[in-house]
């Protein structure tokens, strides 16, 4: 089975370099790009990939407002959002989940982790940047008092 991805980012080079390093396997294949938030909710329409990887930050529709309503579609429930960033923020992690991607991601991410964490996501398990989990581990939580007034069930690392 061949893993369909949308790429979205607003950097051609990044889009052009992801593309060669997910296309370097047999399994997946590049469906289309996107080089804005509402460009990508558009391809994903037309070609309902199995994951989108999808820039936090850009122009004319961020990333954030994409995954929720690409999320929020039912005719899009079978496809899986990855959120990709260049900034190791704890806020871009719990806005991204809340938005509803099923994993998030760095953009220094080696080729073969990029292409684990696709097949992972698309397989419908989560994942996230091996940097962020290593801040969430065991023993470094305590209680946030900002996401205790939002939801008594919040956790923020330590």
């Amino acid at each position: 089975m061949t893993i369909r991805v949308v790429l979205a980012d607003d950097q051609t080079l990044v889009r052009a370099g992801f593309r060669v390093l997910l296309e370097h396997s047999d399994d997946i294949e590049v469906v289309a790009e996107a080089a804005d938030g509402a460009d990508a909710l558009f391809q994903v329409r037309t070609h309902v990939p199995d994951v989108v990887l999808m820039d936090l930050r850009m122009p004319v529709m961020d990333g954030l407002e994409a995954t929720r309503r690409i999320v929020g579609e039912q005719q899009l429930a079978t496809v899986k959002v990855v959120a990709l960033t260049t900034f190791d923020l704890d806020e871009y992690v719990f806005e991204a989940l809340r938005a509803g991607a099923s994993g998030f991601l760095l953009k220094d991410i080696a080729p073969d982790e990029l292409r684990h964490a696709v097949r992972v996501i698309a397989a419908g398990d989560a994942l996230l940047s091996p940097s962020v989990t290593r801040r969430w581990t065991p023993g470094r939580w305590r209680r946030s008092p900002t996401a205790s007034a939002r939801c008594s069930s919040s956790w923020a690392p330590g």
